[in-house]
């Protein structure tokens, strides 16, 4: 990977991370008003209100976990892999819960965020293995 291309990715992984801390923080932080936001009720409930703020804590971790690809994105891939998941389920289930009438269209922020980022951590996949192939080769 050149130089200028890795440059991308670490900038990219500082993105990624910075994505992840806005919406920990709201979300994290100010659980019961990120709740009301995209569902439009009342986060009253004190066991929903520790599952909806740790689902939020997992996004806070995936905000550290960016923040070390981005030291070193050759090495730290498999950071990735587990975000990458995390991304896509999240949006999945933020989109099936639009579709089924319990959320309303601010989650789209996250849906189309998380699959915008999902398709660059493709990208970064090939463009690794392209790498790590060479290398073998050589």
């Amino acid at each position: 990977m050149k130089n200028k291309e890795l440059t991308f990715f670490k900038l990219f992984f500082i993105i990624a991370s910075l994505w992840n801390l806005i919406g920990a923080f709201f979300g994290y932080f100010n659980t019961a008003y990120t709740f009301n936001g995209f569902f439009d009720r009342e986060l009253t409930d004190p066991l929903f209100y520790a599952i909806y703020q740790g689902t939020w804590g997992t996004t806070l971790v995936y905000f550290i976990g960016y923040a070390i690809v981005a030291y070193n994105p050759l090495k730290h891939y498999g950071i990735v892999i587990v975000g990458g998941i995390g991304k896509v389920g999240f949006a999945i289930s933020l989109f099936k819960l639009y579709l089924s009438g319990l959320a309303n269209s601010v989650v789209f922020i996250v849906i189309i965020g998380d699959f915008f980022f999902s398709l660059l951590f493709v990208y970064y996949f090939f463009r690794l293995y392209d790498v790590k192939k060479k290398l073998v080769e050589i």
